[in-house]
């Protein structure tokens, strides 16, 4: 039977940062969304109010700016190596974020057979944010029940990777998971735990064990 990897990509892919970060970085705004990452990683707010938030940040944002946060990100090493092996061993990996579609939707020129993240307006931004399409943890796990219909797997099939609140619940949805860079909400969760800056060395934790 297939295999479905499902990987996080703030502090999971990108290492110690976010997409939202990363982008804000390009228009000089970078100290106000680290603010907003603690606040939503705290509870203090909830993905609608930080992508809102967000959304307000971005209102010089342009295509420029995506492609040299995405080009300039501090990705993990190897995700391309990784994607391409689980699909030469007939397997499927996809991307589920919270941040925002036009960032996450590029990784599958990386690789990736799908990628899902909040509905954001095209970009230059002429429209707000609709709170329907902002994902959430729950969001992660319908997302993946989908997959697993579209690719013809079972939730039994599927391995996660994650390292915060936000995979909590797809964790806890699937069999094999592996916390990647992880911080404590994820103590005691997952199958498998990696520290470092080479998804390849996260990916041979699971590799074997069809």
């Amino acid at each position: 039977m297939a295999r479905l990897h499902l990987f996080d990509l703030d502090g999971t892919l990108l290492h110690g940062s976010s997409a939202p970060v990363e982008i804000s970085r390009q228009l000089g705004l970078e100290a106000e969304t680290v603010a907003l990452d603690r606040e939503i990683s705290a509870g203090l707010i909830g993905p609608p109010e930080y992508a809102a938030r967000v959304h307000a940040l971005w209102a010089d944002l342009t295509e420029a700016h995506v492609a040299a946060a995405f080009e300039g990100a501090p990705w993990l090493a190897r995700i391309r190596e990784v994607w391409a092996e689980i699909r030469g061993q007939g397997d499927y990996c996809a991307v589920i974020s919270l941040s925002p579609s036009f960032f996450v939707e590029r990784l599958t020129g990386w690789g990736a057979h799908a990628a899902h993240g909040s509905r954001f307006p095209a970009v230059p931004f002429t429209e707000p944010v609709d709170p329907a399409g902002v994902l959430s943890a729950a969001a992660k796990v319908l997302i993946a029940d989908r997959l697993c219909e579209e690719f013809g797997v079972e939730r039994a099939d599927c391995v996660a990777y994650g390292d915060s609140l936000s995979d909590k619940d797809l964790f806890g949805a699937v069999p094999v998971s592996v916390a990647v860079n992880a911080d404590g909400h994820l103590t005691g969760l997952a199958t498998h735990s990696y520290i470092g800056m080479d998804l390849w060395e996260a990916y041979e934790l699971v590799r074997s064990g069809r």
